[in-house]
């Protein structure tokens, strides 16, 4: 009787587990309940990360300045072990993991780019982004040099190999988010 009864609770905690596992399981990014999530993201206030922060795959929007590339850093490696292209939609982030697919929007005039994170940067207090020369004429910021940004992680990768939809995918169809998960797929 006490091995039954021993079987019984053991399978129980089992299907507890299980279930606790499936209920923190990330949604597929095509999933109705992935974009309820973007949506959420995107009504949160964003952070501003300081100093030594962590790798952050939660998604969420930042706020802080970026600057582009100087010329030197032209087919340099770059953290993902790439070279680095001034004409490639690519950026730095401190925080947000490598492979990210983002957003990032020019606060002093609304221009906006999506950029893959492929580079750990911009070592300088305040700035969340350090961005390509094309990008940075895209966000029309080349001549300030940096520019107060928000950056709206999109699609981004996650520990277990998982990609989780951030606050960028909140405004995108269901094509984009697929294209901006490929996008963000390590290669």
């Amino acid at each position: 009787m006490q091995s039954f009864a021993a079987n019984a609770m053991l399978w129980m905690g089992f299907s507890l587990g299980t279930a606790a596992a499936a209920v923190a399981a990330i949604p597929l990014p095509d999933s109705s309940l992935a974009h309820q999530e973007a949506k959420h993201l995107d009504r949160l206030p964003p952070v501003a990360p300081w100093g030594k922060a962590p790798i952050d795959s939660s998604g969420r929007k930042q706020t802080g300045h970026a600057s582009y590339y100087a010329g030197k850093f032209a087919h340099r490696k770059m953290a993902d072990g790439n070279r680095m292209s001034p004409q490639a939609n690519v950026a730095a982030s401190k925080t947000l993991p490598i492979g990210t697919t983002a957003k990032v929007i020019n606060l002093q005039n609304g221009k906006s780019a999506t950029v893959r994170v492929e580079d750990r940067g911009p070592f300088v207090a305040g700035r969340v982004m350090d961005v390509t020369f094309k990008v940075a004429q895209e966000l029309e910021m080349s001549k300030r040099g940096v520019v107060p940004v928000e950056v709206k992680p999109i699609a981004v990768p996650q520990p277990n190999g998982d990609v989780k939809l951030g606050a960028g995918a909140a405004d995108l169809t269901p094509q984009e988010v697929r294209a901006a998960s490929r996008i963000s797929t390590p290669r």
